[in-house]
């Protein structure tokens, strides 16, 4: 399915032009056109998902294989020093767009890029109410 107000549709399935570096039958990489560092990438779906959560199990595996794939073209290509593979949901997690996509972030020493957190003290109590009510939902 094809959203027809989705940009990211529009630009996956050619529709607007991109500098796509890869593309298959159910992917388009494109570069992104504010890019966190030299050679930022997306991963974007031809069909339309807002996020993950609407993605059929068997679609969501092909996208892991697919990133691991461009993440070594592109070490290669731009030796770079690491790549960040990043894939936001809801607006709380970052997520601008609202089509599923995966970021593929170059990164280079002293690139000054920032997608770490704070890190936090977990309590062993709390970590055991956690486990169970996600267990419970699956």
């Amino acid at each position: 399915m094809i959203k027809e107000d989705c940009i990211f549709c529009k630009i996956a399935n050619g529709q607007i032009p991109s500098n796509s570096i890869y593309e298959d039958d159910d992917f388009n990489v494109i570069l992104d056109v504010s890019p966190a560092s030299r050679g930022h990438a997306l991963i974007v779906p031809k069909v339309h998902y807002d996020n993950a959560y609407g993605m059929d199990e068997t679609f969501a595996a092909k996208v892991f294989p697919l990133a691991v794939k461009m993440a070594k073209a592109m070490k290669k290509a731009l030796d770079c020093d690491g790549i960040n593979i990043l894939q936001n949901n809801e607006e709380a997690a970052g997520q601008t767009v609202f089509h599923f996509h995966t970021h593929l972030i170059p990164r280079y020493k002293d690139d000054e890029v920032d997608v770490t957190w704070k890190q936090h003290a977990s309590v062993a109590e709390e970590q055991i109410a956690i486990t169970k009510q996600i267990k419970e939902e699956l």
